[in-house]
């Protein structure tokens, strides 16, 4: 008899003896079922479970994350990105029947973290003002979505006016042939130059600017506040820089093209992160953003929180995402800043 014979034998025999002592093979199946679970795609997992884990940065990006604030309904955070989460949550509630409302839980931690945490499976997606069209932003095993908030780039912003004269010099003896990049090699050479660590403005800088005494902060917050490392320029999003000097930091300033027109220093759009073996779950994202764009929804909620005037507090006591309290004091701590080596 051969070996495959052989374990179809006793595969056979343990069957009929579970059928014996469970009093009928109906049952048999459920005792398989808590030895080896059938596997359940990943948008069953969150429908059985009623519950989306998402993970955010623990550094505010306004407009699209906001600082944690207490509410008479607990402690909420608000912002662009937090909106659309809640449309991910209702759209997936209305998918899973909508008998249980699917509930968004954030896991807030440091933006490099949370790369790992989806990798290790904590995480059904993430969502933070993260670019998917700067290279070195796609690690493997992960997988961005189409864009929610498009043109956009790394940007910069400056408190002394001899910085932009620099970069206005260079781009004059241009005469008319714009190179940016070029503009700003020549203009930032010898400046000290603040980015967020993992972020895409530190992609930018370690690949572009090698005459720079680069600054690694934790934060955009970070970089703000340091006082000690004389910071000439901090980079990050356009759009973020543009919320906080109208609205926050005041005593810094965009840098912009000669004309005032903004200079944007590389383009990126910004997605929705999650693993790339999610086949089921990339197709839910896909097709919401495609019925979200369509119909207008995604432009009114870039249009909401980037160019309207508001009031923060209001609406995270109004539509806000709850935080547990020990995330709080996390996610006010805005970490710190370093001079890279060699700078």
């Amino acid at each position: 008899m051969s070996l495959w014979a052989i374990i179809r034998l006793l595969n056979s025999l343990i069957l009929t003896t579970l059928c014996i002592l469970l009093q009928g093979c109906g049952l048999v199946y459920d005792a398989v079922e808590l030895i080896h679970p059938l596997t359940r795609d990943e948008l069953s997992s969150i429908c059985s479970r009623a519950r989306l884990r998402v993970g955010i940065s623990v550094e505010p990006f306004r407009p699209f994350v906001f600082p944690a604030v207490y509410t008479d309904e607990g402690i909420r955070v608000t912002g662009l990105d937090i909106e659309l989460i809640r449309e991910i949550a209702d759209a997936l509630t209305a998918h899973c029947g909508g008998s249980n409302p699917i509930v968004p839980t954030l896991h807030v931690t440091r933006f490099p973290d949370l790369f790992i945490k989806m990798s290790e499976g904590q995480l059904d997606l993430f969502v933070s003002s993260v670019s998917g069209t700067i290279p070195g932003t796609r690690p493997t095993g992960l997988w961005f979505s189409p864009h929610y908030f498009h043109g956009d780039g790394v940007a910069a912003i400056i408190q002394k006016p001899e910085v932009a004269e620099r970069v206005w010099e260079q781009l004059r003896k241009q005469n008319g042939k714009l190179d940016t990049l070029a503009a700003i090699q020549e203009g930032f050479a010898g400046l000290t130059v603040a980015v967020q660590k993992g972020r895409s403005s530190h992609l930018y800088a370690e690949a572009n600017l090698k005459r720079i005494r680069m600054v690694i902060c934790d934060s955009l917050p970070a970089s703000i506040e340091t006082k000690d490392l004389n910071i000439d320029v901090i980079l990050t999003n356009h759009s973020i820089l543009e919320y906080v000097t109208k609205r926050v930091w005041q005593d810094w300033r965009l840098l912009t093209q000669i004309d005032g027109t903004p200079l944007i220093l590389t383009q990126e759009d910004l997605s929705i992160v999650t693993n790339d073996d999610h086949r089921q779950l990339q197709w839910f994202l896909n097709n919401l953003l495609l019925r979200l764009e369509e119909s207008g929804r995604l432009k009114h909620m870039r249009r909401r929180w980037v160019e309207a005037e508001y009031a923060p507090t209001r609406r995270a006591t109004a539509e806000g995402l709850p935080l547990e309290v020990t995330q709080v004091p996390e996610h006010y701590d805005q970490g710190q800043c370093r001079l890279t080596e060699g700078s």
